[in-house]
């Protein structure tokens, strides 16, 4: 069958059997997969071994889901790997992965693929720059990915740990879990159903005060994620009751179990959130600022208050205050991409108010670095150094997408369909800097707007 040939090369500055390995680890797939599309693991056996099988299951952004098995069929270590589509999009499908040393400490790495389209005559010609342009896309973004763990992993060095997290499922465990696990750790989750005799999770529940202590001897870091989603519903007096105590009580009942341990965990890394400081206009904001008097201020508060038992214990403990976090894969941008890609995104209020952004990436990134960083503890902003006005960010956005962004929301309409929920989120100003981070030699992977933009949505050159 006639069809085509896409390739993509990168010299990587890491030896040749550190890439290779890097793709042998659980979470490979994940950290692989780019964000805009929305891709589910149904189902992998024996990594990339011949004969093994991945079952994937793909939602574009504007499109239907598919279904995707492919059967990995060739296999020299440190050299070469290959899968083949058994069911997806393409009437043929051969991705050749190649790895050449390059020098001691650097190789060069290839995705190579001969693809055919259904109907190839009709469909190459109609769709097949479309096919190329989507590939050049995806395998950028992975090279990119790739490369950047693997010199974060470098960095620091750390050997082995196994980490403890909460929030499993939720947007920054779902890409912090597989970041660790192809660095070479091993995670644990917590989770709220009574895991399976065979599997390595450790049950917990927060409102009976549970949790399977037994299992937390060898825990080397604990990052507790775990809390009631604020962004999904309004804000009734049942919903603000839910999103304090499933954090209050959790961040509890785990601080004191820690603290009870013979041999506890090195470091207790509990979320929080820059909506500690409050709505403080054009003010600057740096962890030592005072927090704030509204809803989410209180939340905070008491969150960050309810790891008091693990400090009194010498635990380490920090406080991770997190941005606004983007990745088309949930949370705000995720929301805001449909309008935005319409031509019909634009600024929210008066447009003035700051937003403190990160990356999803540089979340990873720097939670590493915190936990290689036994100087840092207590609150950590997780933030860019580069806080954007709302109008500003609109703007950038738009031109990433090569978008016009001109259509207003007026504040009136955000407080009549959010209520309480818009006004202490989108219409509140926070202008958050990561004094601590900076302090402590973090290198952002993404300091400025356009760049985590562009990494994250596909656009990067």
């Amino acid at each position: 069958m006639k069809g085509s040939v896409f390739a993509k090369e990168s010299r990587i500055y890491e030896p040749v059997e550190s890439v290779f390995a890097w793709h042998e680890r659980p979470g490979a797939i994940e950290r692989l997969s780019p964000p805009w599309d929305r891709i589910q693991l149904l189902s992998q056996s024996n990594g990339i071994a011949p004969g093994s099988e991945v079952r994937l299951k793909i939602t574009p952004l504007r499109g239907l889901p598919m279904n995707w098995t492919a059967r990995h069929t060739v296999y020299e270590k440190n050299r070469l790997f290959q899968d083949v589509q058994e069911k997806g999009p393409f009437a043929r499908w051969v991705h050749t992965h190649s790895f050449t040393p390059d020098g001691g400490d650097a190789c060069v790495m290839e995705d190579r693929i001969e693809y055919a389209l259904p109907f190839h005559g009709l469909s190459g010609a109609v769709f097949g720059n479309t096919v190329r342009d989507r590939l050049h896309k995806i395998f950028t973004y992975r090279h990119h990915t790739i490369a950047s763990d693997l010199a974060a992993h470098r960095k620091y060095g750390l050997l082995p740990m196994n980490i403890l997290i909460s929030g499993a499922r939720g947007l920054i465990a779902s890409t912090l879990i597989p970041f660790f696990t192809t660095g070479g750790h091993r995670v644990v989750r917590l989770v709220r159903t009574p895991p399976a005799p065979i599997s390595d999770d450790i049950y917990f529940n927060p409102s009976r005060g549970v949790i399977d202590a037994e299992k937390l001897d060898n825990i080397d870091a604990v990052v507790h994620l775990a809390g009631e989603n604020i962004g999904n519903s309004p804000w009734t007096g049942a919903k603000k009751k839910r999103i304090l105590e499933s954090r209050t009580r959790s961040t509890a009942l785990l601080a004191e179990t820690l603290a009870k341990m013979k041999n506890p965990p090195k470091l207790f890394a509990c979320a929080s959130a820059i909506g500690y400081y409050g709505n403080r206009g054009e003010e600057v904001l740096g962890e030592n600022t005072g927090p704030g008097d509204d809803f989410i201020s209180t939340v905070c508060k008491q969150w960050e208050a309810s790891a008091a038992p693990a400090i009194s214990a010498g635990i380490r403990t920090v406080f991770l205050r997190i941005g606004v976090v983007l990745t088309p894969a949930g949370g705000a941008l995720q929301k805001l991409l449909p309008l935005f890609s319409a031509g019909l995104g634009g600024p929210i209020g008066t447009g003035n108010q700051y937003m403190s952004w990160i990356g999803i990436d540089d979340v990873a990134d720097a939670v590493l670095h915190i936990a290689a960083t036994p100087s840092i503890e207590g609150p950590v902003n997780l933030v860019s150094p580069e806080p954007a006005a709302n109008r500003h960010f609109a703007k950038t956005l738009g031109r990433v997408l090569s978008r016009p962004a001109l259509v207003k929301v007026p504040e009136t309409v955000v407080k009549m369909v959010f209520g309480q929920m818009g006004r202490e989120t989108v219409l509140s100003s926070t202008r958050v800097i990561p004094e601590k981070l900076a302090a402590s030699g973090y290198e952002f992977r993404h300091p400025e707007l356009t760049s985590a933009l562009s990494h994250l949505l596909g656009k990067t050159k």
